[in-house]
Formats: C-alpha cells, structure tokens, sequence
C-alpha cells in the first residue's frame, strides 16, 4: 500500500518535475555564463597562456626533461641498491645536478614570466595580468619539492583570485602517469572593477533566489493541489476496500461454513470407510474360519475316496471319475490352504520365491475356464508367450491379484450384457413385441463375455495382459478405479447375487504390484472393454532361484 502510494505522488509530480528539468538543462550554461562569464574566460585565457608560452622552450616541455632526468636517477639509485651494474658517485652527482639545473630552468622561466609583468605597470590598469604567486607542483609519487615564485607584494585575500590547477604533465588530463600543475595567484583587472563584478555577481544571485522563491512557490501549490487530489483518491478507495473487505468477509464466512459441512461430510464418510474396513477385516476373518472348517469337512471324503480307489472291480470310467474327484479335492484343499495363509499374514509381508509368469497364467485359466465356460457364459482365451518368462514374487499373493483383475474382468462382461438387455428393451414402446425388439432381446441374452489372457517378453520386462469386451469405463473412471473404497458396480452386474463392491480389489492389486516392483497399465474406451497390463521385471531363472533361497 505505501509502495502505490508514493508511486501515485511521482506520477503526480512527475510532469512538473520533468518540465523543471527541462527548463534547467536549456537554461543552465546561459546562466552559469551570466553569473560568472568574465572569470571563467579570465581562467580559460590564463591557463592557455601558461602552457604555450615560450622563450626558448615551454613550461610543458621543461618539466617533461625535468621527469627524464629523475627517471635516470632512480634508476642509478636502483642499480646500486641492488649491485647491477653498480653507478660511481659521479655518475649520481652528475645527474643530481642536471635535476637542480632543470629545476632552476624552471624557476627563471616561472619568473620570465611573472615578474617583468608585474613590475612593468604597477598600481596601473594592469594591460594583461598581475601575477603575486606562481607554483608548479609535482604528484607525491616524483617526490620533488614545488617550485615557486612569489612577488613578496602586499594583497588582500579579496584582491586577487586563485587560478584552478591547470595540469602541465603529460599533456591532456586523461593521460596516466605522475602529473604535474601549475597553481596561481592573480589580477586580472582593478580592484574597484573587480569588486563590481562581485556586487553584479551578488545581485543576479539574488534575482535568481527570487526566481527560484516563485518557483517554489508554484510547485508547492501543485503539490497541494496534488495531495488534495490524491487525498480524495485514496478516501474513494479506502471506501471501496471497505466494501471489498465486507464482502471478501462475506464469502469467507460462507466458504468457512462450506468447510464446516464438507468437514461433517468427510468426518462421516471416514466413519463409514472405518466401519466398512472393520467390515472387510470381519469377513476375512470368517473366510479364513469358513476355510479351515472347509477343509477340514474335506478331509473324510479324501479319505473315504482313497478306500473306494483300493477296492477291486471298478471300470475304467468309474476309476477316471474318482481319479478327477480326487484331484479336484486336492486342489480345492491346495486353494483353502493358500486363503487361510493369505488372510493371516499382512499383504505388505512377501514371501518371494522363483516363479514361471506362463506356468502361473496357466494354472489360474486351467482352474476357472470350466466355471467360465458354463456358468459366467465367459470364454476364456489364453495366448502364452513361447519362451520362458522367470520372475521373482508371492505365489499366492500374486494369484489373488491376478483372479481379481479376472473377476473385474467378469464382471464388466455381466454388466455389458444387461446394458445390451436393456438398450433391447427400450427398443420399442408397450404391447406386444415385435420382430425387431425379440431378436435384440436374443441378441442379448446370447451375447458372450471374452477375456484374453496374454504373457510375453518386451526387453527385461516379462507383460502381462488380460483384456475384456466388457462395458469399459469413462476418463475419471480409469483415473479413479485404483483408489481405495472407489466402486462403480451394481448390483445387478455381480456373479452370484453379491452386493456391491466395496472397491478394495484393484485397490489390493495396485499394493501387490508396487511390492513386486511392478507397475499396472489401464486403457478403457466406454463400452469397448478394458485391457489391463501388468508389467513385471524380469529376473534370469537362476538369480530368482537364488534369490528366493537368500
């Protein structure tokens, strides 16, 4: 907030200070040059004439020998500080003296200058300058003491003026190197003159500060007139924002409410998938009691079938029949055995061992085809892959998974039957049927379910698919499908006259899948069937075996 605050006062202000700044910029050098025009070119003048004067060489150039010199010194200093080529004391006395002659070169040439000047008008209408002190001075790293002449004339400090450093060495002041510059007192016009300048100088000042007075003035009523603008602005918004806070209060209230009854919704709901998994728990519970006294009640007809297959006099045929009864029993024992395991143990906790993915699909088709064929009017169709396909997984974990992704299978077959009854139902209005109308109706009731079941080897994945022509399922639906408690069955569509699902099956099969590092693929169109492949990690024959044995 404070942030668009003072971005609404810049874009306020910002035209008269753009406007000002404007103004100041065309106005600025005639005004510099109105305030002080004359010193400034006094100064100009000044400095051109000090660096090109010249009686046998220039200021410029004398200095610069002057430097050639100190650089050959130091250098002698150099050479016998560290024993190279070791300079005599002459050779350093010499150079010395070349330097004191330099520099007294440029003090007759400082004074060359300067004093015939002075002495030729003084106390006159000076025709050029009156000079009362001239300095050259050097950098502190050439560490050579100033040379200065001075006219030893009384002055006031309001009688002359101090020329600003005019640089000498080297040439140009952008140029590196030591620098070297001369430093100047001066008068350039009468006293009684120059203090009319100053008083000139003092007036325009003045009629600036009342310029600038107006000025100020003006933009302090625009930026009144601006905060009062402003002011009003903000009171409209802050008013708006009054009714936006009551009305985000409102929606927040009734939003907070909102939550409050989905709160209450989800609340019930967990009580309900509470009392449905206690339910689920309940049941296993009784599947397992059911199948140990199963098989228990099982164990007197093995035993009164082994005494009938040891008694003489039985056919062929009879002898097959009790033979296939027998091997019946056994595996209805064998399955009993594998329920009251499953239903004991935690389906998390696996009991890997090596297993053949064709053998384990071929076990689950030899057990339901039969029932498939004459009961669920369900062909079962099974396409094997020829090479062997070694995984490593829970035998019986893994046959759960399987026969419930068979029994979704089944029943997407019984629930696209009755869709196909009752599409041939509405196919005519009341009275008697017609033609058309009974033999959509034998259509129906003669409309068989498929379920393919598929193995075969992509790379070092062993896939696994079983697909239907049942009544498929929509986008959300196959997103939705693997949740848990999720269940779209009727009751209508179950074998057997169960109740609806309680959409814990593929829930089951997604967490046996996930230990056995496998991953679950669904494609569904409605009313197209479903295909469901399960892609498992292929693990060589010999390492499941050793796995299994660690």
């Amino acid at each position: 907030m404070q942030v668009r605050s003072i971005w609404l006062l810049v874009r306020t202000l910002g035209v008269p200070l753009l406007v000002l700044g404007l103004v100041f910029l065309l106005l600025r050098e005639p005004i510099a040059f109105w305030l002080r025009g004359e010193d400034t070119y006094d100064q100009e003048a000044l400095a051109e004439w000090i660096r090109e004067a010249r009686l046998d060489k220039t200021l410029q150039e004398l200095v610069g020998r002057l430097l050639e010199f100190k650089e050959t010194y130091r250098d002698l200093e150099a050479r016998a500080k560290n024993n190279v080529a070791k300079p005599s004391n002459d050779e350093l006395r010499t150079v010395q003296a070349l330097i004191d002659s330099k520099r007294e070169e440029i003090r007759v040439f400082v004074q060359s200058l300067c004093d015939p000047v002075t002495k030729a008008y003084p106390q006159k209408l000076p025709l050029f300058v009156v000079v009362y002190q001239m300095t050259v001075k050097f950098d502190d790293a050439l560490k050579e003491e100033p040379i200065v002449w001075d006219s030893l004339k009384p002055r006031q400090p309001k009688q002359y003026r101090e020329l600003a450093p005019v640089q000498i060495y080297p040439s140009g002041t952008s140029a590196a190197g030591p620098r070297v510059w001369v430093e100047m007192q001066y008068q350039m016009r009468v006293f009684a003159r120059q203090q009319l300048y100053e008083r000139q100088a003092v007036a325009r000042w003045r009629w600036l500060s009342g310029v600038g007075v107006v000025l100020a003035a003006v933009a302090g009523l625009w930026f009144f007139v601006a905060l009062r603008q402003k002011r009003e602005r903000d009171t409209r918004r802050l008013v708006a924002e009054q009714q936006a806070s009551e009305a985000e209060r409102l929606r927040l209230q009734e939003a907070l409410m909102r939550q409050e009854a989905e709160r209450k919704q989800e609340e019930a709901e967990r009580t309900a998938l509470e009392l449905r998994s206690q339910v689920f728990a309940n049941i296993g519970i009784m599947a397992g009691s059911y199948a140990h006294n199963i098989k228990n009640l099982l164990v007197r007809p093995n035993d009164l079938l082994g005494r009938c297959l040891e008694q003489d006099g039985l056919s062929q045929e009879q002898d097959h029949m009790l033979h296939e009864v027998r091997h019946t029993l056994g595996t209805v024992t064998e399955r009993l055995q594998q329920i009251l395991q499953t239903v004991r143990r935690d389906p998390s906790q696996v009991q890997p061992e090596a297993l053949e993915v064709n053998r384990l699909v071929g076990e689950i088709a030899e057990t339901w085809t039969d029932l498939a064929r004459d009961k669920w009017k369900l062909t079962l169709q099974v396409d094997l892959s020829a090479e062997p396909l070694p995984m490593l997984g829970d035998r019986s974990h893994l046959q759960q998974a399987l026969e419930n992704l068979l029994f979704n299978a089944r029943d997407a077959t019984f629930e696209m039957r009755n869709y196909l009854r009752d599409q041939a139902r509405k196919g005519s209005g009341d009275g008697d049927l017609s033609q058309q109308r009974r033999q959509a109706l034998i259509a129906a009731a003669g409309w068989r379910g498929q379920v393919w079941l598929r193995t075969r080897r992509e790379g070092d994945k062993v896939v696994l698919e079983i697909e239907d022509n049942g009544i498929g399922m929509t986008e959300e639906v196959r997103r939705r499908c693997t949740e848990t408690h999720f269940s779209t069955k009727r009751d209508n569509a179950l074998f057997a006259g169960l109740s609806a699902g309680m959409g814990l099956g593929l829930s089951f099969v997604v967490m046996i899948l996930e230990h056995h590092k496998a991953k679950l693929e669904i494609v569904s169109e409605p009313l197209r069937g479903a295909k469901f492949r399960v892609v498992f990690p292929l693990v060589p024959l010999s390492a499941a075996r050793q796995a299994a044995q660690t």
